[in-house]
Order: structure tokens, then sequence, then C-alpha cells
């Protein structure tokens, strides 16, 4: 598989677990706390296909089956990161509005 394909592999998983993670956060400030819940389990899975898929390029660099450093694969490694900050913040969120549920 050439290194576009994986890379675009990586930033469509990567892309569904960022739209899953944020849209945890919206239902967890509506106080759907069990939606946003699954939307971050379902962002789980997504991000670790696209962690799996990252892997990968990385195992190939170093059986020395090196790929050229391009745009694509620069622009899939910030999906990759934006997607773990949005991760990161989703289960922050969520936590957040439940205690503010429970202190109103």
């Amino acid at each position: 598989m050439d290194t576009e394909k994986i890379c675009f592999e990586m930033i469509c998983h990567v892309g569904d677990a960022r739209s899953s993670f944020i849209e945890a956060i919206q239902q967890a400030r509506q106080k759907n706390f069990l939606r946003a819940r699954e939307l971050i389990e379902n962002g789980k899975v997504n991000y670790n296909l696209g962690h799996a898929v990252h892997a990968r390029l990385i195992q190939q660099e170093m059986e020395q089956d090196r790929h050229p450093l391009s745009l694509i694969l620069v622009h899939a490694e910030d999906q990759l990161m934006s997607a773990e900050n949005f991760k990161i913040l989703s289960e922050d969120f969520l936590c957040l509005y439940q205690l503010l549920g429970k202190a109103r």
C-alpha cells in the first residue's frame, strides 16, 4: 500500500474520531451524558484505528521501507494529534458537565 493511501486511511479514522469527540462535548452540554459517553467510546475506537495505521507507517520506516515526507503525511499526523486533544477534552468536559449538573 502506498503512503498516500495509508495517510488517507489514517485521516478518515481520526477525522471520524474527532467528530465523535466534538459531538460528545455538545451532548454533554445538553446533559445527554449516556450519549456523550457512547460517542467518546466510538471516538476511541476510530482513534485507535488511526493510531494503528500510523504505527504501521512507523514500522515500515523502521524496516527501511522509507516514505518521502509529504504534506499529506504531515496533515495526517496533525489530524491524529488534534483528535487526541479532543479525546482528552471530551472526557474532561463530560466530567465537568456531570459535576455541574449535580451541583445545581
